[in-house]
Parts: structure tokens; sequence; C-alpha cells
């Protein structure tokens, strides 16, 4: 009996934990979701910045480049580009 009484805050320290992430599955999906899709434009930008030296494109290998490209994607690559132009002048 004793050691039901020593686990019984284990156990529902556990099930509360699983009732948690079973709550905050979507936004943890997502969430996880929009770190790799950064990840990925985090990976662009580096060989961007790798290859672009050859015809004169540079951008900032940053986290916030990263999520502009992994939230639109090639449009956001299109719209770093645009405003690098555009503030270069």
């Amino acid at each position: 009996m004793e050691a039901l009484l020593d686990a019984l805050p284990w156990i529902v320290g556990g099930l509360m934990l699983i009732l948690l992430l079973a709550a905050l599955r979507r936004p943890l999906q997502w969430l996880c979701a929009l770190a790799a899709r950064t990840g990925v434009g985090l990976a662009v930008l580096w060989v961007l910045n790798g290859l672009g030296g050859l015809v004169g494109l540079h951008l900032g290998v940053n986290l916030v480049n990263a999520l502009v490209l992994g939230v639109l994607g090639a449009p956001g690559l299109g719209l770093l580009l645009l405003l690098d132009w555009a503030l270069a002048v």
C-alpha cells in the first residue's frame, strides 16, 4: 500500500502531462512544422548566400529572413530580394 502512495504523485503527474499534450496537440504540430520550414529557409539562405555572390545577390542569414522564407516560401524570397534591392538604393 505504501508503494502505491509513493507512486501516486508520479501517476497523477504523468496523466496530467498526457492530457496537456493532447490538448496542445494541434498548436505543437503547427509549431514543429513552422520550425521545420524555418530550418529549410535557413538552409536556402545559406546556399543563396554562398552562390549568390557569383551573381551579386546577398541576403543576411538570420532568423527573421528564415522565418519569412519558412512562412511565405518562394514569394518570401522574392520579397526579401525586393527589399534588399529597394533599401540598397
